[in-house]
């Protein structure tokens, strides 16, 4: 059967349509046709910024770079852009300072605040991506140098006169030292209050401050980026901020600080925005250098919540997983999972949950008081310093934590104090010091069928002091074993246990003098 030619261009059109394909060779605007330069040998804002209008006049369009080397400015996004970064060209962000002025609305560190341009910037737009198989570098050498050499009490740059005069009226947080200051890196990547956002597939380097930062923003995909900055201060890798509606995905990140960092605002200015990050999911990723591999806080003061963290490697982080806040935070963190996790050369802990990130003293329930709550961890092989360490409130306990089907080879075992509701199911903890399990201050725990096979001649597997309303249950301590449970501290009370083998144990259990509760048996135990 033969067609015309007519018929064939319909057929490719409505096959166009069909796809979602553009059919308008005029939706790309080729940043060379503007005026850039794809040798760096001229500043190319004015350049991208002539595309993205002329793309933004005709209702939007994919602003386009060829293969080569840009140099630019700040870039500013508008509604239905998108920045197309083709394989072999690359977008080298001048160290001018002088080049992301004037100021614009911004977010550091969980403050609201105007200070300089985040290299690309969207505000109050939607439906913008930043796309390709192309590099991104922000120089941010001459950044990081220039906050790490400031002294206080030196002469103050136009940059912080500038500041501060745009400053003056902004709410600050407990610790405001780099407020006052008045120089404030710029983000990579920062959209604010911003609607259906992708980035995917480029690789960016030498970040300024934080990388892709997304605030207040709602329905965000981040996809299979390259993120290398690491030997650099706070250049963390994705930190999405207060947004609604996150997908994180096959990306691979190495940074001078967290990995992935999930934040919703900073002590009073955080509350008084009060907009939560939830809805967020995080799977098939790689992380290599940074502080931790994906962590929450400290900065959570807007709430936390609905946070999904599956199939991911760490490898090389100086945590794994890591939820961190402070008193004077308030803010509550909640139903989080994660699961299937792989974890190596971890220097510290695998899993964090630390509520007194900054050292305080206790003080009565408030809007400033945090909470930690229905967290749960599942399938997680490590090779760490230390299993976990969890550290609640006295006046605020983490609550409602699980560990299932953990599996640690760990300098140090599983610490725990200040917590309500924690339970331990098919957990083995291969120690070199100490303890499996240690817990102090901790109401209603469950033990069930923890392990480990390098038990340590002068400590218990299960090491509990001051516990109450504990069941620890099918137990069965290996060869070697000198003592599997301790109780101690004269709190201690409301213990159970049942289903236990202890016969390979010198001692099942050994209730210290103090512990005036008895020890209730309810069936199955051999050889306590």
């Amino acid at each position: 059967m033969k067609y015309s030619i007519k018929i064939i261009k319909a057929l490719i059109l409505v096959l166009a349509i069909s796809f979602g394909l553009r059919t308008n060779a005029q939706s790309f605007y080729n940043v060379l046709k503007y005026g850039a330069k794809n040798d760096s040998s001229k500043l190319a804002t004015t350049a991208i910024k002539n595309a993205i209008d002329a793309a933004s006049k005709a209702g939007g369009g994919t602003v386009y770079f060829p293969a080569g080397k840009y140099l630019t400015g700040s870039i500013h996004l508008k509604s239905n852009i998108t920045i197309f970064i083709d394989a072999g060209a690359e977008l080298h962000f001048s160290d001018n300072f002088d080049d992301y002025l004037p100021m614009v609305k911004s977010r550091y560190e969980g403050v609201d605040v105007t200070s300089f341009s985040p290299l690309f910037y969207a505000y109050k737009v939607e439906n913008i991506s930043i796309i390709g198989r192309g590099l991104i570098d922000g120089h941010g050498k001459k950044w990081w140098d220039f906050v790490e050499g400031y002294k206080e009490g030196q002469t103050r740059s136009k940059w912080q006169h500038t500041f501060d005069e745009l400053n003056k009226d902004i709410i600050l947080p407990d610790d405001a030292k780099q407020m006052k200051r008045g120089f404030l890196r710029p983000p990579f990547i920062q959209p604010m209050f911003c609607k259906n956002i992708i980035i995917d597939g480029i690789t960016i380097r030498n970040s300024p401050f934080w990388t892709i930062n997304p605030e207040f923003c709602e329905n965000v995909k981040i996809h299979a980026v390259t993120i290398n900055n690491p030997y650099s201060p706070n250049t963390d890798g994705i930190n999405p901020e207060s947004c609604k509606n996150v997908h994180i995905s096959d990306s691979h990140i190495s940074v001078g600080d967290d990995c992935i960092t999930i934040k919703s605002g900073k002590d009073a200015p955080g509350r008084k925005m009060a907009v939560p990050a939830e809805n967020y999911t995080i799977t098939n990723c790689t992380m290599l250098s940074g502080h931790g591999g994906v962590v929450i806080g400290s900065e959570m003061s807007g709430d936390v919540r609905k946070i999904a963290i599956s199939n991911c490697v760490f490898d090389g982080t100086d945590r794994g997983i890591r939820i961190k806040t402070a008193r004077g935070r308030g803010g509550v963190v909640e139903e989080i999972r994660v699961s299937n996790i792989v974890m190596k050369n971890i220097g510290q802990q695998a899993i964090v949950l630390d509520m007194q990130y900054a050292k305080t003293n206790p003080e009565p329930v408030s809007e400033r008081t945090p909470k930690f709550k229905n967290i749960h961890f599942s399938n997680i092989t490590g090779q760490v310093n230390q299993a976990a360490y969890l550290n609640g409130l006295e006046e605020m306990p983490i609550e409602n934590v699980t560990f299932s089907d953990i599996n640690m080879e760990a300098k140090t075992g599983f610490s725990i104090t200040n917590s309500n509701k924690i339970e331990f199911h098919n957990v083995q903890v291969n120690t070199e010091i100490g303890s499996a399990v240690y817990a102090s201050n901790v109401n209603y725990l469950t033990i069930d069928n923890v392990k480990t096979y390098t038990p340590i001649a002068k400590s218990a597997v299960i090491d509990l002091k001051n516990v109450n309303e504990v069941f620890v249950y099918n137990s069965f301590p290996v060869v070697g074993t000198t003592t599997f449970l301790r109780l101690s501290g004269d709190k201690t009370k409301g213990i159970s246990i049942g289903n236990n083998n202890f016969k390979n144990a010198q001692n099942g259990v050994i209730k210290e003098k103090e512990v005036s509760g008895d020890v209730n048996v309810i069936s199955g135990d051999k050889g306590q």
